[in-house]
C-alpha cells in the first residue's frame, strides 16, 4: 500500500496552523508541523522522510521563509514550495519566486484554493515518482515533455536542463518559466506578460525580480551568461528566446 504524501505546514500562527493541518490530514495526506524558521529548517534539511510539498509562511520567528526556500535550493532540495504571504506585499510573492519558491498564496485565502494549489503541485511533480502498484494507472506525463536547442535539453518532465557536462535541476517555477518562453520561440514576451502569464501577479510591480530571475536562467543556458545569445534582452519591453540565434 502506498503511503500518504508528506506535506509539511511551516506557519507560526497556532490557529491557522491547526485547520490547515486538520483539512489536509482529512485530504488524506500526512502532515508536520513547524512553527518558527530555524527548526524548519533543521527538520527540513535533516529529515530522510520523503516530503511532498511544504506550506511556507514568508514571515516566520527566526528565519523567514524566503531564508529557508533559498537554503533549501542551495542543499538541493527540490521538493514544491508553496509560500503564503501578505496580501499587501507584491514584493513577497516577486522575493518567494526569487528564492526557490514554486507557487505562492496571498493571505487571507481560501482553504480549498489553497487544497487545490497543492494537488497541483503534487499533479506536477507525480510523473517522478516511480508506481509501486502493478495495478495502478501511471500519471501520464505533460505534453511537450522534452526542448532540445544547441546541444542542450529542457526536460520539462523531470525539471531537468541537460548541457555538455553538466545536469541542473530546476524548480518548476523556473521550468514553467523556460517552458513560456521556449513556447514563444523568437517572440517578445514582455515583463508584465511573465508577471500575470506566469507568475500569476497582477499588481504594478516593480519588474526587477524578473531581470534577476532570467540572471539566472542564463547561467543554465548560456555558455556565455555576460553575452546572451539565446535569452535576449529587448530593451524596455522584456525578453526573447532565440533557439538557433
Amino acid at each position: 500500500m502506498t503511503e500518504a504524501p508528506l506535506i509539511v505546514v511551516v506557519e507560526d500562527e497556532e490557529h491557522l496552523a491547526q485547520g490547515l493541518l486538520f483539512n489536509l490530514q482529512a485530504e488524506g495526506y500526512r502532515t508536520h508541523h513547524e512553527s518558527d524558521g530555524d527548526s524548519a529548517l533543521t527538520y527540513l534539511l535533516a529529515t530522510k522522510e520523503p516530503i511532498a510539498a511544504i506550506v511556507l509562511d514568508c514571515m516566520l520567528p527566526g528565519q523567514d521563509g524566503f531564508a529557508i526556500a533559498r537554503a533549501l535550493r542551495e542543499a538541493q532540495h527540490y521538493m514544491p514550495i508553496l509560500m503564503l504571504t501578505a496580501r499587501s506585499r507584491p514584493e513577497d510573492v516577486l522575493e518567494g519566486l526569487e528564492a526557490g519558491a514554486d507557487d505562492y498564496l496571498p493571505k487571507p485565502f481560501d482553504l480549498n484554493i489553497l487544497l487545490v494549489r497543492i494537488k497541483s503541485l503534487l499533479r506536477r511533480t507525480a510523473w517522478q515518482r516511480p508506481q509501486v502498484s502493478d495495478t495502478a494507472e501511471p500519471e501520464p506525463p505533460p505534453p511537450n515533455a522534452e526542448y532540445a536547442f544547441n546541444h542542450r535539453t529542457i526536460r520539462f518532465d523531470t525539471l531537468e536542463l541537460i548541457a555538455p557536462n553538466r545536469i541542473t535541476q530546476l524548480t518548476l517555477m523556473e521550468a514553467d518559466l523556460l517552458r513560456y518562453l521556449t513556447d514563444r520561440e523568437g517572440q517578445i514576451v514582455s515583463r508584465k506578460d511573465i508577471l500575470e502569464q506566469v507568475w500569476r501577479v497582477h499588481e504594478d510591480t516593480d519588474t526587477r525580480a524578473i531581470d534577476n530571475f532570467i540572471v539566472r536562467l542564463r547561467r543554465y543556458i548560456e555558455d556565455d551568461p555576460s553575452n546572451p545569445q539565446h535569452l535576449v534582452t529587448v530593451r524596455g519591453v522584456g525578453y526573447r528566446f532565440l533557439a538557433n540565434p
